[in-house]
C-alpha cells in the first residue's frame, strides 16, 4: 500500500454523526454539504437508491474541489426498507409517529451506500452496508416523547442507535456504525481498493 502521500478526507455529508464516527476513529474528517436535493432521485430498491444518493453527493462535492494529492471524497446515505417502503427522513412529526407505530415490535434493513472518490486521477469505488434493525414494542406514549424530542426527524428511517432512540431498538444483525451512518469496516475495504490503508488516515 501506498505509504509517501498523506491523505485526507472529505465527507459529502452535514451529518454530525457520521463526522464523530470518523473522529472516534481517529480520522478527523473536513466535511462539505454536497446539497443534493433527495427529493428528486428516485429508485425502485433501498439499495440502489442508498447508493445513488451516496454516488451523487460525492461526486457534487468532488466536482467543487481542486485536484489534490491525497484527497479523498467520502459520500454517504441511508435509508430504511421496510414493509415494503424505502424510507428516508420523515416529512414531519405526524410521520415519525406514524412510523414508530407500524415499526414498533417489528423488524427492518437499514442500507447505507458508500462512494469514494479519488481527486487526483478520479479513481471510484462504491459498496452498500446492510443491517437488520430489530425495533422494541414501545407504547404510544413513548413514541410521542421521541418524537417531541424532534431526534427522530432528522434521520434515515426515524430512529437512531447512538442517541435517544437507542433505548427502542432491541437488537441489530451487523455494523452499527452503518446504523449511525457510515461503516468503518466497509470505508476500509474501499481504501484498500485505492491500495491506500485506513491508518493512513488517522490524526493525532
Amino acid at each position: 500500500m501506498q505509504t509517501h502521500i498523506s491523505y485526507r478526507l472529505v465527507l459529502a455529508s452535514a451529518s454530525p454523526a457520521r463526522r464523530a464516527l470518523l473522529k472516534a476513529a481517529g480520522i478527523d474528517a473536513d466535511t462539505l454539504v454536497s446539497g443534493v436535493d433527495e427529493s428528486l432521485v428516485e429508485a425502485d430498491d433501498a439499495h440502489t437508491l442508498s447508493l445513488t444518493l451516496a454516488r451523487l453527493k460525492a461526486r457534487t462535492v468532488a466536482a467543487r474541489l481542486p485536484s489534490d494529492p491525497g484527497t479523498l471524497v467520502l459520500g454517504c446515505d441511508s435509508v430504511l426498507a421496510f414493509d415494503g417502503q424505502i424510507l428516508g427522513k420523515p416529512g414531519n412529526a405526524d410521520d415519525a409517529v406514524q412510523r414508530w407505530r407500524a415499526m414498533r415490535g417489528r423488524s427492518g434493513v437499514l442500507y447505507t451506500g458508500h462512494h469514494l472518490t479519488d481527486l487526483v486521477d478520479g479513481k471510484q469505488a462504491e459498496e452498500v452496508g446492510t443491517t437488520v434493525v430489530h425495533f422494541a414494542d414501545i407504547s404510544d406514549a413513548e413514541i410521542d416523547a421521541y418524537v417531541a424530542t424532534e431526534e427522530p426527524l432528522h434521520v434515515a428511517g426515524s430512529f437512531t442507535i447512538d442517541g435517544r432512540g437507542g433505548a427502542f431498538v432491541d437488537r441489530i444483525e451487523g455494523d452499527a456504525g452503518n446504523v449511525i451512518g457510515l461503516s468503518l469496516p466497509l470505508l476500509r475495504r474501499l481504501l484498500s481498493g485505492f491500495d491506500v490503508s485506513i491508518t493512513q488516515l488517522w490524526r493525532d
